[in-house]
């Protein structure tokens, strides 16, 4: 399996080392490396957006002629783990601050979000997220983190945290409001990698 990362902002790193280590617990021969190019996204299997800042990267993608691929790919099947500003872009909707800076949404999920609900980075903070697909609370890292606000259609909310939705599923597509890459618990990469 092959594993992209969106390269353009972010945390670039720290997804490709969650993922490669996720795939050698897993017993997933694979690999993981970042996608900064076209030709790079037609070699992967799936693809991770990262946490970074959702306006840059949204600019970036089409910059780089990424965006309408990673569209055009989703529909065909990829799989594809958003968090954080990932999270954002993969919404159909967004709220006002979305707006104001003109952040295009790669609108792939039937879900709404609320760009930093949870606050700027000096609230930042850890919080147990109750998740359907796991057996276990998942500790999450919220680093401005927004919140799925609704979600209609095909989309599911399958995580909460304090009664928000801050993890959703769509088929192969799955929105994360935190950094599971940054949390040391690999179950929800080893998940989405089931998905592949």
């Amino acid at each position: 399996m092959r594993v992209g990362v969106v390269g353009v902002q972010g945390d670039v790193s720290e997804h490709v080392d969650a993922a490669q280590r996720a795939m050698k617990e897993a017993g997933i021969s694979g690999d993981a490396s970042a996608v900064r190019r076209t030709t790079d996204l037609a070699e992967v299997d799936a693809l991770t957006i990262p946490g970074g800042e959702s306006t840059t990267i949204s600019k970036l993608l089409v910059k780089f002629g990424l965006f309408d691929e990673i569209v055009r790919r989703a529909e065909d099947g990829m799989a594809i783990l958003g968090t954080c500003a990932g999270c954002i872009l993969l919404a159909k909707e967004g709220d006002d601050a979305v707006s104001k800076t003109e952040t295009r949404l790669l609108g792939l999920m039937d879900m709404a979000v609320d760009r930093n609900a949870f606050g700027r980075q000096r609230e930042s903070f850890e919080g147990e997220v109750s998740v359907a697909i796991l057996d276990a609370p998942f500790r999450g890292v919220f680093i401005r983190a927004p919140e799925i606000t609704r979600t209609w259609g095909r989309c599911e909310p399958i995580g909460k945290l304090q009664g928000k939705i801050v993890l959703a599923r769509q088929g192969r597509l799955v929105a994360a409001a935190f950094h599971p890459e940054l949390s040391g618990d690999l179950r929800i990469h080893k998940w989405f990698f089931n998905l592949v």
